[in-house]
């Protein structure tokens, strides 16, 4: 979130649009329907967009550059690598902070939920998702996206699911029920040049090392470190979207010993190398 902007600059909410189907503002560089899934990239040349909402819900991935969105409650600043979802007839706006910026648009009908048997009380209005594992998984989609060979729809259509049953998850647990260092547990791992020891969080938590390793997988939906790796390597596959870093840099700027490791736990996930990926992802955008 950040201070000193007006929450309304105009009377366009009293002009409310509508975006129908894959309609985003600002111009659209690619776009992809597999079955009742649309996904899009955009440049966002627009610096404000009208009040307005969408008839189907969508997750917004911000490839570079800085924005802010706006809804009636709250304005949430969105840099590079954020991830925001936005239920269908969720009314905001947007503004481009930045000389330019882009981002990827996973778009998904109301009657996708009904073929595959989920609820659209999944979802509720507008909300950042910081969960690394999520992003992992629409950084996936978005490689598939740009691939959009024999295997993409099927594959989207898997990580899709996968994204919507790890939100489902999340809202099982009632707020009042999860305990309080839980929350300054992902602070501090979203943290950086922190000592991520077993000790060191106990300390700085108050509770038990015993306890912290065997109660935050529940809340975390991962062990410490699967959190932790998921953690780093969405924060590496933006820099490789978004900046001409080498890899061996951005080894090191998102927490890993060393380039080497850096490829293995890459590979883990990508089933690719970083460096395949970025030039992957390069080639088909220019294609």
């Amino acid at each position: 979130m950040r201070p000193g902007l007006a929450l309304y600059p105009s009377n366009d909410y009293c002009k409310m649009k509508v975006s129908t189907k894959g309609k985003y503002y600002g111009s659209r560089d690619l776009e992809q329907n597999f079955n009742e899934i649309v996904l899009s990239q955009y440049d966002y040349t627009i610096e404000t967009t009208p009040w307005h909402y969408h008839e189907n819900p969508y997750f917004m991935f911000v490839l570079h550059g800085n924005m802010l969105d706006y809804n009636r409650k709250e304005k949430t600043w969105l840099p590079p690598g954020s991830l925001i979802f936005h239920n269908w007839q969720e009314q905001h706006y947007g503004r481009r902070h930045s000389a330019e910026a882009a981002g990827f648009h996973l778009e998904f009908e109301r009657s996708w939920f009904k073929r595959n048997e989920l609820s659209l009380d999944i979802f509720e209005g507008s909300k950042m998702i910081q969960n690394p594992y999520t992003h992992l998984l629409i950084s996936k989609i978005y490689f598939e996206f740009l691939l959009a060979d024999n295997y993409s729809s099927v594959s989207i259509d898997l990580l899709l699911l996968q994204i919507c049953d790890s939100l489902n998850l999340k809202r099982q647990d009632h707020p009042k029920a999860i305990p309080p260092w839980v929350a300054r547990l992902k602070e501090i791992l979203h943290e950086d040049d922190t000592d991520f020891s077993l000790k060191a969080l106990s300390e700085e938590l108050g509770v038990h090392p015993v306890h912290i390793s065997r109660t935050a997988p529940k809340y975390l939906f991962a062990s410490l470190g699967d959190y932790i790796r998921k953690l780093k390597l969405s924060k590496a596959v933006n820099l490789l979207l978004a900046s001409e870093m080498p890899l061996v840099e951005i080894a090191y700027h998102c927490g890993f010993s060393d380039q080497s490791h850096f490829n293995y736990i890459f590979k883990s996930y990508y089933q690719v190398s970083p460096g395949i990926f970025r030039r992957r992802v390069r080639k088909m955008i220019r294609c």
